[in-house]
């Protein structure tokens, strides 16, 4: 995978690449049903037959590829999917709930860090991020990624606040839009059905450095999990006393990739499945779920 780009698939290829609605083109309008449905399932059923006749001549391969991708097609078209995409049709409450655009004058923020557009984009945009996260979710999305750019650095250099200033800009955002999505889904009965995932690619130094910043640390992380059916309330592990390396219950990545797997995934057919890309296996196999959570 290459390092900092959340859209990459690395060795699956181009074939797993996530639609990224911020990106370049029209899929998004591309979503959006514009002939009566009746038209449209004329047509399906006619590329059915056609699909048919590949398959009497010989192509059996060539048209299951075609089914699979047909299908999805005409399910984005036909399900809700793009309709997530439209907040307008929210709850006015709920979209008031999740706004972290008004928690602060993005204005104020110190021009003195070269980073201050990023920290106005996660204020002003990270609610609304989550919340569109929970619509896509409840239409089917499978995996959802949110990110509003690298914000979380704070090593009081030219770039990046102090930890007390960076934490206001990024952490009482976080804080509230987090809750937000809890609350939202546990009201929504989908406490079982949705897994959020909290974490980043690395922790913090245990000691201030002389400016009031922290600098990159590789031994000990945040992680916070919600839902997806694992037992909530769970504080899993400690840290040595200056939070600088696990002394008790050590999870690592692999465990994290295997809780996701093992929550969303049948993984005993999974395992015994042939044509499974080795990259998955070595997810499956790699590590076990943290039991703690199970």
């Amino acid at each position: 995978m290459d390092l900092g780009r959340f859209d990459s698939t690395g060795p699956l290829g181009s074939a797993y690449a996530p639609f990224a609605p911020s990106g370049d083109g029209n899929l998004k309008r591309d979503m959006q049903l514009a002939i009566d449905p009746a038209r449209l399932d004329d047509r399906r059923s006619l590329l059915a037959q056609l699909d048919q006749w590949r398959r009497v001549i010989g192509e059996s391969d060539i048209a299951e590829s075609f089914d699979r991708f047909q299908s999805q097609a005409y399910q984005t078209l036909t399900g809700s999917v793009s309709e997530a995409f439209d907040i307008t049709r929210e709850d006015p409450n709920v979209i008031e709930r999740y706004d972290t655009s008004k928690l602060m004058d993005v204005s104020r923020i110190s021009k003195k860090w070269n980073n201050h557009p990023r920290y106005a984009e996660h204020v002003n945009s990270l609610g609304k991020l989550l919340l569109l996260a929970r619509r896509l979710a409840e239409r089917g999305a499978g995996f959802i990624t949110i990110t509003t750019n690298f914000v979380w650095d704070m090593h009081a250099d030219a770039n990046n606040a102090t930890m007390i200033e960076g934490m206001g800009y990024v952490g009482t955002p976080f804080d509230h839009a987090v809750s937000a999505f809890i609350e939202d889904v546990e009201a929504r009965g989908l406490r079982d059905k949705i897994l959020l995932v909290c974490c980043g690619e690395m922790g913090r130094t245990p000691k201030v450095n002389a400016k009031g910043g922290r600098e990159h640390w590789a031994g000990v992380a945040p992680l916070m999990l919600y839902g997806g059916g694992l037992k909530m309330g769970r504080v899993v592990g400690s840290t040595t006393r200056d939070g600088g390396e696990p002394a008790s219950d050590r999870i690592t990545i692999p465990n994290l990739y295997a809780t996701i797997m093992d929550t969303l995934l049948d993984t005993g057919t999974l395992r015994t499945m042939a044509g499974i890309p080795p990259e998955v296996q070595r997810v499956i196999h790699g590590a076990d779920p943290i039991s703690q959570l199970l």
